[in-house]
């Protein structure tokens, strides 16, 4: 150690940028942390491990954000890892995703602050060591606003993976497992939120309660009543629904509600099930569904697929209580193939052209890119095969486009609900088989290729600019539908353009305890 404070009071007393503080004893990170931030003058304070490596223009594209927007209060980045033999395993990030923050820490070590908003919430907290970035990002982010959240699609340092470091897996360091349960606990509970917080492999996910009482829940379901998987939908709901307080709405032309009526007696008797009926016509997915929501009763609306099965018993409370929470206007869960292949985990817009499922086809368990397929978080869209809305926010922007009537009218609805201040949660921790488009055929067969491609143009001709650049999926990532979470060739990300102010102080400070 002689060496390292050797070497430090050389390059201070070289550099006057460079400040030393030499502690008496061994605080652990959280004490080092704070005694580091003695030093600081900066209006920003940038945060990272002794070991890493800074890209050589990491701190430009800082200074360039917040000369940009100076009300910024917290930035972080892209990242990949390096060792001995060189750089790997590149995460490029989503945008500020509160929900997926509970599940990881995206800010990680390169995390750049206001300083002043490290005083307000107390600098780093004793005890919470291993887990002490993660906390001060959550307090930070609670004493803030998302929008002045900023990430940087860019890799502006690489983390050092050693053995000892928890680059590769949290077991290297396990009380920052228990740190990481405070952590989360904590921040739920600045919140208002009761919850409580397990473990998920190397990262965690919080599991809500069910508001009580329980609101009525609405299960609507546009369907013909003419095939099996039909039945296995509806047996499944009645049968396997641990949820109790709802209604299921069967909604069907007076044709086809007339000729399955024999074979769907058994469900048409049950007292939670009404059959709506309507003229026949066009099917237009987003007027009956519409039409549905306009006679529910339920505080809270599912949109249901006709073709989709459950699995987990618990799959409505598990959307229920998400759907409930302050601030969510949508929830929607994992669905899977019957081929025990993943369906949905969530929509990427602007993949495939307009958008795409995310980790379509992977298989059932599968973690997938930095673990996104098996951790809750916020997303731009899902699908509305299987979506708890809030009935308030369904109204308020109007439902279901009825000018998209086949294809794309959920993407068209959740870009709406965002856009009205809304977010929507994914969840894998409700799951349910989708038999996906067993009932009304594929949005792009023959017989509905035509209309498919008009609501193409029309989703492009009216939210191009917000398919292009889906906060949930980093413009370093390919459009390709068959690529996704794959590098992009070329990447999206904006090069600098105009004059950039870089006169603001940033401090840097590293860690060495």
């Amino acid at each position: 150690m002689r060496v390292v404070a050797d070497s430090l009071e050389t390059q201070a007393a070289q550099d006057q940028r460079i400040r030393v503080a030499f502690r008496d004893k061994n605080g652990h990170i959280s004490v080092n942390s704070n005694t580091a931030l003695d030093l600081a003058t900066g209006d920003y304070v940038a945060l990272l491990d002794a070991d890493d490596v800074l890209t050589e223009d990491a701190l430009f594209w800082v200074a360039h954000e917040i000369a940009r927007d100076p009300q910024i209060d917290m930035i972080f980045s892209d990242e990949d890892k390096i060792d001995h033999e060189g750089r790997f395993d590149p995460y490029f990030k989503p945008a500020w995703n509160p929900a997926l923050m509970l599940g990881q820490n995206a800010f990680c070590h390169l995390g750049v602050y206001r300083r002043s908003l490290v005083e307000q919430v107390g600098r780093f907290r004793e005890g919470l060591e291993g887990a002490q970035d993660h906390d001060l990002a959550l307090r930070c982010a609670d004493a803030s606003a998302p929008e002045r959240i900023r990430h940087i699609p860019r890799i502006l340092y690489h983390w050092r993976a050693t053995a000892q470091s928890t680059a590769a897996t949290l077991e290297t360091k396990p009380y920052a497992v228990n740190a990481g349960l405070i952590t989360i606990e904590d921040h739920l509970r600045r919140r208002g939120i009761t919850a409580r917080v397990e473990r998920a492999g190397n990262f965690y996910r919080a599991v809500y309660p069910v508001p009580e009482p329980p609101p009525l829940v609405s299960i609507i379901v546009p369907t013909t009543l003419r095939n099996a998987v039909t039945q296995r939908c509806l047996q499944s709901v009645l049968d396997k629904t641990h949820y109790g307080n709802f209604e299921l709405l069967l909604l069907a032309t007076e044709a086809d509600l007339a000729a399955g009526r024999a074979a769907f007696a058994p469900f048409l008797g049950e007292a939670r099930v009404r059959a709506l009926t309507y003229e026949a016509g066009s099917f237009n997915y987003s007027w009956v569904n519409n039409l549905g929501a306009a006679q529910a009763r339920g505080s809270l609306l599912c949109f249901l697929n006709d073709d989709v099965e459950v699995i987990s018993e618990d799959w409505l409370d598990t959307l229920v209580a998400r759907a409930s929470l302050d601030g969510v206007g949508a929830a929607g869960p994992m669905l899977y193939y019957p081929t025990d292949q993943i369906q949905h985990a969530g929509v990427l817009l602007g993949v495939g052209g307009v958008a795409d499922h995310a980790f379509r086809t992977a298989p059932r368990g599968q973690a997938g890119y930095f673990s996104r397929a098996a951790l809750e978080q916020d997303y731009s869209c899902v699908t509305a095969a299987c979506v708890v809305v809030r009935r308030d926010v369904f109204e308020k922007i109007e439902g279901f486009d009825v000018d998209l009537p086949t294809a794309f009218n959920d993407v068209d609805f959740c870009i709406r609900l965002r856009r009205s201040g809304a977010r929507v949660i994914w969840t894998p921790a409700a799951e349910l088989y989708h038999h996906e488009s067993l009932t009304y055929g594929s949005h792009n067969s023959a017989g509905r290729a035509a209309q498919f491609e008009r609501d193409v143009l029309a989703m492009r001709g009216r939210w191009q600019h917000i398919l292009d650049r889906d906060p949930a999926y980093n413009p370093n990532l390919s459009f390709d539908r068959e690529h996704q979470f794959q590098l992009a060739a070329p990447p999206r990300t904006p090069f600098a353009t105009g004059a950039v102010d870089l006169s603001k102080p940033v401090s840097r400070t590293s860690r060495l305890d």
